[in-house]
């Protein structure tokens, strides 16, 4: 079982955490993570690229120019995708690009990220995070100055004056358990996370769930 040091806003440490085998301390799955990520990014491409077809282009009532004569290949519309200004032949079409992926295989990719960072020690647990107004200078103090954080993904039960004192910050991502992604977990250098968040998260991805 994971253990970590506990730490208060300023860095002193408070106590000790038993982090579960379950969630933390699973074997690493790279292949399941980079499968999960792939389809979290795919899911948010727009696919709006559209191109008009020949029967969505404007005008070509008539013929471009006689049927026999001229040399040239035989046209019957200027809408033609063989005209300048016709329509395009294959061209993309709104989809999307959405791919399914099973509820287990994303709780597995991100046990499988939570235990990398583990392993990786890149987790700092925090007693809390609260800050008593809206001040992104405290978060700064905390999280810059304190522990010397310049890119951290921040996973915590947190309250408006929280969220508003760290959303400006570079760098930094604060998100709620319930938003926790294997992309965000991957793409930031620390891991983040109070004592609260931590209980939520294992109630979440726990092997009895």
């Amino acid at each position: 079982m994971p253990a970590l040091e506990l730490f208060n806003q300023k860095k002193e440490k408070v106590g000790t955490i038993n982090l579960s085998d379950a969630v933390f301390g699973t074997e690493v799955n790279r292949a399941l993570v980079h499968q999960v990520i792939k389809a979290q990014l795919a899911d948010r491409r727009q696919g709006t690229a559209k191109t008009k077809t020949k029967s969505e282009v404007r005008g070509g009532g008539r013929k471009p120019f006689k049927q026999k004569g001229t040399g040239n290949a035989r046209q019957g519309s200027t809408r033609s995708p063989l005209m300048v200004g016709g329509g395009q032949n294959f061209g993309p079409q709104p989809r999307s690009y959405a791919e399914r992926t099973p509820k287990e295989m994303v709780r597995g990719a991100l046990r499988s990220a939570l235990s990398d960072r583990v392993k990786a020690a890149r987790v700092i647990v925090l007693d809390k995070l609260a800050f008593a107004a809206p001040k992104t200078a405290e978060a700064q103090k905390v999280l810059k100055e304190t522990f010397k954080l310049e890119n951290a993904l921040i996973v915590a039960v947190a309250d408006q004056n929280t969220e508003l004192s760290v959303r400006n910050l570079k760098g930094v991502r604060l998100l709620k358990t319930e938003g926790l992604n294997v992309y965000d977990i991957v793409k930031y250098d620390w891991l983040v996370m109070t004592q609260d968040a931590v209980k939520a998260i294992e109630t979440r991805l726990g092997t009895e769930n």
